[in-house]
């Protein structure tokens, strides 16, 4: 596809018929043809940490890339922008015109489920970070897609909460990434939030969408709705939304094209929106996709260095007592903890695909020691119980096991299955699985493998399910998930809780396990305000039980005996999803106790957390050293290893502030939906805004991140020219191995007339320096948005007469060493970019 047409020529020949056709998906991912004036159908799909491709089901392998808040944290808007070309790149192999990223939302609380797809507490930090990854993606002749606009915060009731906010802090804080990425990167789409704002739905709030985002900013894309994020057919459109999926449509077709005729909607509102979708198609042209193109992989050694440089870079060092890091190679290394021997590279939903391959810490780690690592596993992390991925095997003794779809229930006599694949991954997400021999919604279908015991135990397994299912373990019924069913989270909280049974294995004993499933029209659980999604989800997991307790002395012995040890430790995409909020702040179950006793025990140990975002640590006052690792992609495991071994330096810097409680957040009051409402009471104070105006210490402020290296900045200078500062100073490596240091520059004014933060984020700059090396890093920042906080008064920005601080350091817990003044001489009041 490669031709591009001409827009208001193929307008003008259309009948309203065709024009409403434009303006909603044909499925999941495609929009609509038109073949007689040669307007093609063009591509979508996930996401904000890799292309997955068409999809969900049985997909194509794609490159997995850190999650938002990892990208957040390299705090380096180049690597971000060759990040975003890679991207594009792997759009093109999944045959997509358009990603769906990146994921902009601000990180209110700790607990928001898809918090780990956003970038940070700070706007400025998100808009900057966000737009250097759109420059990327779109040089590429792909377009991206800036989502979820806006105040998509929380998952709780997200289809249906009324957020109540103030216009400033809409604007100030939650407004803004997304104006920056407008004014810096000018994405193709926008994706409209789930949630109303002061109660209207965004998908059809004309003011967000026509008067901010299309009239003071100037932006002229197209707006696409999250998947069935289109409430209305007349109060949509109307307000600017211009493109509903996913497809088949609900909302338009013929309901719209009776709005038109009856004058509901006007035809110059229905041309708008299918001359905004026929823009989206001509610019597709640019990315030289052919339409419906095939699905290819493009797993290469240069995406793989640039997936673990990008990794690398994310994880911050937060604490390095009597500098215990870096490791040594050839020392005797014990390495514990439940999120070692499994990858734990994305968060769930969107962010979920099926990566080329992903990277382990125990096998990135063991691929740089000289000798073999011990291991145990310490304690357990799991919500749900882990993925048989690699137990099980198929009848022939290959890895995976059949799936065998059917027209008819087992009862049936000589049934004979209408689809048959061999799977790999025993979370099964049906939402677009398809097969022209399933003649209904109902079908049946058997999923058969078996797994061989590699010790006497107590064996649980764990069956979730959209539809309904059971587990039979040779033949005999350990799960009933039909019976009786439970809403739990599972597949976006579509599904089941995960019901479990337990079976006594035998050591070298292979067992048949088999799951008789049936499709979601069998379903008992009520359908409730959720998305539904298709035919059906299952879930299959399993672990040997083990004694908590005897476990753990088993690891306090190990720990004791070794040189070094490494304890993986966090979270993963059960507990971080999309669907679902976090329930807890801590880690889970008896985590918190294994690295509680084996700090103490070892002198040389490191804990390695994994999570989108933080986590309470009770047991930091221990802890020699801890990094914070993030989901980081393919790559996890290897620059985990990376940066303990020392081959990369840490320069990430924290994109979020570290709280000592949860009850500490600002959020902590009103994150939840409560009656179909939440309130933004914190208003302007987000994340460090907030501990630092009630003077809350925080475990680790916003922008910290240690380094094997020292830095000194210095010769700090501000120069206005014209409407901007110019802010200077000399960063110096003053250790003995190179590195990267992040120079942070925040503002604050000296006599605001209403309350302001103490400081807030203008501008950043990442510099990479040889031991000895020093360089000038210069930040530039237009005054007006350096300045400026939102005048409700006068709905405009106002930029005050006033004397401003110019404060300089490598995190927003500053000395006040550097610091330094700029005027304004006359107060100002702007709108627009």
């Amino acid at each position: 596809m490669t031709t591009k047409f001409d827009v208001e020529d193929v307008l003008s020949k259309l009948n309203n018929v065709e024009k409403v056709s434009l303006l909603a998906g044909t499925d999941w991912w495609h929009t609509a043809a038109i073949p007689k004036y040669n307007v093609p159908s063009i591509r979508v799909s996930d996401g904000p940490n890799g292309v997955r491709g068409t999809r969900f089901f049985n997909g194509i392998k794609a490159a997995c890339f850190p999650c938002g808040t990892a990208l957040a944290a390299t705090w380096d808007a180049k690597l971000l922008h060759r990040a975003g070309v890679l991207m594009g790149e792997e759009a093109k192999a999944k045959g997509a015109h358009v990603i769906l990223g990146p994921t902009i939302n601000m990180q209110r609380s700790p607990l928001g489920g898809r918090g780990f797809e956003s970038f940070s507490e700070d706007p400025v930090l998100s808009g900057i970070g966000a737009a250097a990854l759109v420059n990327g993606i779109q040089e590429t002749g792909v377009q991206a897609t800036i989502k979820h606009f806006v105040c998509n915060d929380q998952e709780h009731n997200r289809n249906g909460v009324n957020v109540m906010i103030t216009e400033r802090a809409l604007r100030e804080i939650y407004l803004l990434p997304f104006q920056l990425v407008v004014r810096d990167s000018k994405p193709a789409l926008f994706m409209s939030a789930y949630n109303k704002i002061n109660g209207t739905h965004v998908s059809e709030n004309p003011r967000i969408l026509q008067d901010i985002l299309r009239g003071e900013w100037g932006w002229s894309g197209c707006i696409m709705s999250d998947w069935w994020g289109t409430y209305s057919t007349t109060g949509a459109i109307n307000a600017g939304l211009d493109l509903e999926m996913p497809g088949s449509t609900k909302w338009r077709g013929p309901m719209l094209i009776q709005a038109v005729s009856t004058g509901k909607v006007p035809q110059h509102i229905l041309d708008k929106r299918a001359r905004n979708v026929l823009n989206t198609v001509n610019r597709a042209a640019d990315a030289n996709v052919p339409e419906n193109a095939e699905e290819k992989t493009a797993d290469t050694p240069e995406t793989a260095a640039l997936l673990r440089e990008i990794a690398g870079d994310s994880i911050v060092l937060m604490k390095n007592e009597g500098s215990v890091l870096p490791f040594r190679k050839d020392k005797k290394t014990f390495i514990v903890g439940p999120n070692a021997k499994v990858a734990t590279f994305h968060g769930g939903g969107s962010a979920s695909l099926a990566a080329y391959y992903a990277v382990t810490p125990f096998d990135g780690i063991s691929a740089q020691l000289e000798s073999v690592p011990s291991y145990t596993v310490g304690a357990y992390a799991h919500k749900d119980l882990p993925l048989l991925d690699l137990v099980l095997k198929t009848d022939k003794g290959e890895r995976g096991f059949s799936f065998r779809a059917y027209n008819e229930p087992p009862t049936a006599e000589h049934r004979e299955p209408a689809d048959e694949i061999t799977l790999t991954k025993t979370e099964l997400l049906m939402m677009d699985y398809q097969s022209p021999n399933l003649k209904n919604e109902l079908w049946w279908a058997d999923v058969e493998g078996y797994m061989t015991a590699e010790e006497d135990c107590e064996f649980e397994f764990g069956l979730g399910v959209y539809g309904t299912a059971n587990l039979y373990v040779d033949g005999k019924l350990v799960i009933d998930n039909t019976t009786k069913q439970t809403r739990g989270t599972m597949f976006f909280s579509c599904g089941t809780v995960e019901e479990r049974g337990v079976v006594s294995l035998k050591k070298g004993q292979t067992y048949q396990l088999k799951i008789e499933f049936k499709s979601s029209p069998t379903c008992k659980l009520d359908k409730g305000d959720n998305v539904l999604f298709g035919p059906g989800a299952i879930r299959l997991g399993g672990a040997k039980i083990i004694d908590a307790d005897e476990e753990i002395a088993r690891a306090a012995e190990m720990a004791r005996e070794a040189d070094q040890v490494i304890i993986c430790a966090g979270l993963n995409s059960d507990w971080e999803g999309e669907g679902a909020d976090r329930e807890i702040f801590g880690l889970p179950l008896y985590m918190n106790k294994l690295i509680s006793t084996l700090t103490p025990l070892n002198p040389n140990t490191v804990v390695v957390i994994q999570s989108g975002t933080p986590v309470a640590l009770p047991f930091l006052p221990t802890t020699p050293a801890l990094l914070q690792a993030w989901y980081g992609g393919n790559e996890t495991g290897n620059a985990i290893a990376d940066v303990i071994f020392g081959k990369t330096n840490p320069s990430a810097k924290s994109p979020l502030s570290f709280p000592k409680r949860i009850e500490d957040n600002p959020a902590f009051l009103s994150f939840r939906s409560e009656r179909g409402r939440v309130i933004y009471g914190e208003d302007i104070y987000i994340g460090y805004r907030w501990y630092e105006a009630r003077n809350l210490p925080v475990l680790f402020p916003f922008g910290h991140g240690l380094s094997y290296t020292t830095f000194t900045i210095s010769d700090l200078n501000v120069e206005r020219i014209d409407q901007k500062i110019k802010v200077s100073v000399a960063v110096k490596n003053t250790g003995e191995v190179s590195g990267a240091e992040v120079v942070q520059v925040y503002i604050q004014q000296q006599n605001p007339s209403i309350r302001r933060p103490k400081k807030e984020l203008k501008g950043f700059e990442k510099v990479f320096l040889e031991a000895g090396e020093e360089k000038k890093v210069e930040v530039e920042i237009e005054v007006k948005y350096a300045a400026a906080l939102w005048d409700e008064v006068r709905e405009a920005w106002v930029v005050e007469k006033d004397v401003y601080d110019v404060l300089v350091g490598n995190t927003s817990e500053l000395t006040g060493e550097l610091k330094a003044t700029f005027e304004v001489e006359r107060t100002e009041w702007w709108n627009g970019l």
